[in-house]
């Protein structure tokens, strides 16, 4: 299945009893603004999953596991149930992010084994300029049936990424913005840097100006040069935006990475692991073994 659906493709889809839309709006510094946003308008016939509550699974008391861990995957599809998406449910996505929470969705469904997932390309925006119709009516769909079946080889956690960081058929790709990957900021963690020999593709840059995804070859070029035939795991500050990166090699044809749920959150809680900063692709990385450091903003 193309895992993007195009706004005109979605308006003719509308009322389609096999079609359940999930509005997944988000703002990591406001929990409570994608429900917000959600409750003045959405997409007809839209239930709403929260980043925190529904997308996230409950926080390690020792900071392991990072911010965003992955929400236990037999009450992830007893939450799709109760909200009315069943195993035979084609599934489509949104956001005003770019994709970069309805991707979570996207990513974690097909971690359960429901493969028919798909964003609305280019999200609120793109349904706008299609002419897309609005909604603010709560909904609830009848509840449904939802099993888990994970698929556990979709994911690395820390221990393996430590143990292959000198290993030259790996190559993990950080989907954070450049001046976070590099250490020069980091206005959320309280590590900055990056795993040592990661390279960084921004999330963002798989996408056009209007929000879209570029054209699979362009995604080739930005992505494929990036893993050059690798195995790739990516990550991003908490595992969030990575699944972005995950998708974006969806549809540019790529193999599909594995996913370090963690991601760096998870990686800079560990004191033993090592920090880098710099750029590993432009060879001025600079690696500090198990090194914490303040953050740039003083916190």
């Amino acid at each position: 299945m193309d895992p993007l659906i195009a706004p005109d493709a979605l308006l003719g889809r509308l009322g389609d009893a096999d079609l359940r839309i999930v509005d997944a709006r988000a703002d990591l510094s406001d929990p409570a603004a994608g429900r917000r946003a959600y409750e003045r308008a959405h997409l007809p016939g839209a239930v709403h999953l929260d980043l925190e509550e529904d997308l996230t699974g409950p926080l390690a008391h020792d900071g392991r596991g990072g911010r965003h861990p992955l929400p236990d995957p037999d009450a992830f599809a007893a939450r799709l149930a109760a909200a009315g998406i069943g195993e035979g449910h084609e599934v489509v996505a949104y956001d005003d992010a770019g994709g970069a929470f309805a991707a979570r969705v996207w990513w974690l469904l097909r971690w359960i084994g429901h493969e028919r997932v798909r964003i609305l390309d280019g999200g609120m925006a793109a349904w706008d300029r299609a002419g897309g119709p609005l909604d603010d009516a709560l909904v609830a769909w009848p509840p449904a049936d939802h099993a888990a079946r994970p698929d556990r080889s979709a994911l690395v956690d820390a221990d393996e990424v430590a143990r292959r960081l000198d290993d030259p058929t790996v190559r993990v790709v950080d989907a954070r913005a450049p001046e976070r990957y590099r250490g020069e900021t980091e206005p959320i963690d309280p590590v900055a840097g990056h795993v040592p020999g990661a390279w960084n593709r921004p999330f963002a840059g798989s996408l056009d100006g209007d929000g879209r995804f570029l054209p699979p070859a362009a995604l080739r070029d930005r992505l494929g040069g990036a893993t050059q035939g690798r195995d790739a795991i990516v990550m991003c500050g908490s595992g969030v935006t990575a699944a972005h990166l995950a998708l974006a090699m969806r549809v540019a044809g790529l193999p599909e990475p594995r996913l370090y749920a963690g991601s760096w959150s998870d990686w800079c809680s560990r004191p033993e692991r090592p920090v880098a900063t710099g750029d590993a692709e432009a060879g001025s990385e600079r690696i500090a073994p198990g090194a914490h450091r303040a953050r740039s903003d003083g916190a």
